[in-house]
């Protein structure tokens, strides 16, 4: 796994009283060529038919972004190809494209495209940097005025912050105390504030404190869509994951030195492997009463060990909510819930199956979806992976 990690995080508050947001973010990871594409589009207007327009850009821009081709030359082609409103004679929708890619050095590559979307913000800790953006000029027929691209290359040391935003966010308050709204310099002053008071904030924290302010600057009755998209270059956050007692019993003390040797969060999932843990580790363990459901057996607590779970059931229940995405907060506090907590605050995750088969788990009566322990993994990872963007490994024991 890599010692850097691109945490990729948006949050969007819809125009009041739309069921629908016309702006629409796109993320992808080619793992291949540690490449990660960000896009987001604004379509004209608001609701279902903003929502075609900006869907339609944004893929788009997606898919060329991750051909062999210049992305200015991908961006051209978007431009030539969208449609000139009659009346407004101005672009269907506007898109920022943000092309990542890690280096050896550790640092990151950005190969940014803008076009009339709010200006990107690029932050070193809390220092807000300015750079050389070069323009280029494109004449489309039906436009009343030569349409100007944005194109910037920049690197990302650790520690560095990319913030995208629609203009939303830029014009949210305006009216008598705020005559042309936010202003890009309102967003950045409380960008630099938010980074100040808390250096390791995540991505998906400080996407939500823009959004949330912007939201309270129009009164919490949204103008426009609001839209904020964050990239935060950093170290990664590690958890284990270790579930099923090994093999050979003579292999306890192998796996418990593993659990000891690794830095970063640790869960320990199944009754059996607790109790080796417990043993080989001398710390007692005890039930957690206060995180429990009719689903799940609650969680239990040990020193040493941030999470302990119940296994299969409770395996079974963490892979289904992740792979339907189901907010954490509208989730009952149980061992399901805590779990899917630490794997969303974590970048990179690494199981240690254990390979000993565990009679109770063939029982015909036990439900179908439980599976066995390789599969429920399996789902795990590919979860992770694919909804979720994380990096994960895994290995047997």
């Amino acid at each position: 796994m890599n010692d850097l990690f691109i945490d990729v995080d948006y949050a969007q508050i819809y125009k009041d009283g739309q069921k629908i947001g016309g702006d629409v973010f796109l993320l992808s990871r080619n793992p291949e060529n540690n490449q990660i594409v960000c896009t987001l589009s604004d379509g004209l207007g608001s609701g279902v038919k903003a929502n075609v327009l900006a869907s339609l850009t944004a893929r788009m821009a997606h898919k060329l972004s991750f051909s062999p081709m210049d992305l200015t030359h991908s961006a051209r082609i978007i431009m030539n190809t969208l449609p000139v409103c009659k009346e407004r004679k101005i672009s269907y929708a506007t898109f920022t494209i943000a092309d990542l890619r890690v280096l050896p050095s550790d640092q990151v590559a950005m190969n940014l495209v803008e076009y009339d979307n709010p200006g990107a913000l690029v932050f070193q800790g809390s220092r807000s940097l300015q750079w050389d953006v070069e323009h280029i000029d494109l004449q489309r027929d039906g436009a009343f005025k030569k349409e100007v691209l944005g194109h910037s290359m920049l690197t990302l040391p650790i520690g560095s912050r990319l913030v995208i935003f629609s203009d939303g966010v830029t014009q949210a308050g305006m009216g008598k105390s705020l005559p042309l709204g936010w202003r890009l310099d309102g967003v950045r002053e409380f960008t630099r504030t938010q980074i100040e008071a808390n250096p390791d904030i995540s991505s998906h924290d400080l996407a939500q404190a823009i959004v949330c302010r912007a939201h309270s600057l129009d009164r919490l009755s949204a103008k426009d869509d609001i839209t904020c998209m964050v990239v935060y270059v950093r170290r990664p956050r590690r958890t284990l994951v270790v579930t099923g007692p090994p093999f050979i019993k003579e292999h306890d003390g192998q796996l418990v030195q593993k659990i000891k040797d690794f830095e970063g969060r640790k869960i320990v999932s199944g009754g059996t492997t607790a109790q080796i843990v417990s043993r080989l580790m001398q710390k007692p363990l005890k039930v957690d009463m206060s995180c429990w459901s009719a689903q799940v057996p609650p969680c239990s607590m040990m020193e040493g060990i941030d999470l302990v779970t119940e296994g299969m059931l409770t395996l079974s229940k963490v892979a289904t909510a992740l792979e339907q995405k189901k907010p954490v907060r509208s989730m009952t506090n149980d061992a399901v819930k805590k779990f899917i907590q630490v794997m969303q605050e974590s970048d990179q995750v690494h199981f240690i199956v254990g390979t000993k088969i565990n009679e109770a788990h063939q029982d015909p009566s036990i439900p179908v979806e439980i599976g066995i322990r390789r599969n429920l993994i399996g789902r795990l990872r590919r979860a992770l992976e694919d909804v979720y963007l994380k990096e994960t490994s895994q290995e047997y024991i």
